[in-house]
């Protein structure tokens, strides 16, 4: 389903972002928890997308799966880093035959191995360029919907580790949505003042399409040290490090800890009625479930 049109349909969106399996045992844990998840009846899931061609082939073989088993709508992510333009089109030409209906068009990380690559190499250095790539397949009209693809962007509330200066990186999410985005899935954070003040400056930027809140709960010091590393500029309050700290030599009480603050988050983002809510589940189901079962309902129509 377009994008459109599952905003149209659900007052607010909530979603789970899923990594493809590196091994077919892990492959296989996903599927025995997929169920899990289409119970909670999300407004979709997307599917992240390896560097350098690490998991690549397995988001697009599970993207498909998905699509074709019509339980959930998939939206891959797809990233232009180290894809050439031929590359990319014959990817969106698999997905637009599978019936995919939506795309979240990143730049994409640099690859693990190789902390100097540069970007500027590739034919497609900025998530912008790779935006109007999929505008220009969807005007070609290959996809079955006429719209052609919805297409997704990334927000940093934050900010952006590459780009310091924050006016800069308004005008660079600005030119992504005047390229052809719908909409925008922000990175992990875990202050909401943060974030409102993040929708504000978008506001008086002129961007004015839904801006669907990334959310990831702690389940353990491990998480929070990775999270850390991998988020960039993310802020760890220290109302949450505290709490944290307090019980960081119970795993179970530091689980609880994570989960109470996502759900403290997640309930007054929906007071202050946020477009949409995109839980980052690291393939795993229970944390999310318990969080909603916390926000007051088993699926996520019930909060819509």
């Amino acid at each position: 389903m377009h994008i459109d049109d599952i905003i149209l349909r659900d007052r607010t969106t909530f979603s789970f972002e899923f990594f493809p399996p590196r091994t077919e045992q892990s492959l296989a844990s996903l599927r025995s928890r997929m169920d899990a998840f289409a119970a909670l009846k999300p407004s979709f899931v997307s599917v992240t997308y390896g560097a350098g061609g690490s998991t690549r082939q397995r988001t697009h073989d599970l993207v498909v799966e998905l699509q074709q088993e019509e339980q959930i709508d998939p939206i891959p992510h797809l990233t232009c880093i180290q894809q050439s333009q031929d590359e990319i089109e014959a990817i969106l030409a698999r997905y637009a035959a599978a019936g995919v209906s939506n795309i979240l068009a990143l730049r994409g990380d640099r690859p693990l191995d190789d902390d100097t690559y540069d970007c500027s190499q590739d034919e497609y250095d900025y998530a912008r360029k790779l935006v109007e790539h999929v505008v220009r397949f969807n005007e070609s009209g290959v996809h079955a919907d006429s719209r052609g693809f919805g297409i997704g962007v990334a927000g940093f509330p934050e900010g952006h580790p590459e780009t310091p200066n924050r006016l800069k990186q308004l005008e660079y999410l600005k030119a992504k949505v005047e390229a052809g985005a719908h909409w925008i899935t922000t990175q992990l954070f875990f202050d909401n003042a943060a974030f409102y003040d993040w929708c504000e400056r978008c506001d008086l930027a002129g961007i004015n399409i839904p801006l669907i809140a990334g959310i990831m709960p702690i389940t353990s010091l491990s998480t929070l040290n990775r999270m850390a590393e991998l988020s960039g500029g993310t802020n760890f309050p220290a109302k949450l490090q505290r709490r944290i700290y307090r019980h960081q030599d119970d795993d179970d009480a530091v689980r609880q800890v994570g989960i109470q603050w996502a759900t403290e988050q997640c309930n007054d983002l929906l007071d202050q009625g946020v477009a949409g809510i995109h839980f980052y589940t690291l393939n795993q189901s229970d944390a999310t479930i318990e969080i909603f079962r916390s926000l007051g309902a088993d699926d996520a129509s019930a909060l819509q």
